[in-house]
């Protein structure tokens, strides 16, 4: 025997029980799927900055799009300009900008802008 050799100290190996393993392993993956981005998720985030730009151009809007308040469409309303959002009734909405007279800009839950008219949403 060798000089390094004579000087190591044995250590026995560890053995995990099957069942641990595969516990360690499930959890594992579990963990690694917390950081990990759905697809969905990425394309409404596209879908959402692709509407913001859009609103952005038609409106010329060049303040920061902040929500002042909530509220929700009374009953359903087709829009009859490009510029008007289509309402269906019960659906929650943001309300970015009140404009002077009778109408708001609004955001709905697919991230569309467009003008509503006041009468037509509920305040609570």
């Amino acid at each position: 025997r060798g000089k390094d050799e004579k000087y190591r100290v044995w250590m026995p190996k560890l053995r995990m029980a099957k069942e641990y393993k595969d516990k360690r392993k499930s959890i594992d993956d579990v963990e690694r799927n917390i950081f990990k981005f759905k697809k969905g998720s990425e394309e409404k985030s596209k879908k959402m900055d692709k509407e913001e730009k859009l609103f952005r151009e038609t409106f010329m809007y060049d303040k920061e799009i902040r929500v002042l308040a909530t509220a929700t469409a009374e009953r359903s309303v087709p829009s009859q300009r490009r510029a008007d959002l289509p309402l269906t009734a019960g659906e929650q909405l943001d309300i970015i900008d009140a404009v002077q007279g009778h109408a708001a800009i609004c955001r709905n839950a697919q991230g569309r802008y467009g003008y509503v008219l006041v009468e037509h949403l509920n305040f609570r």
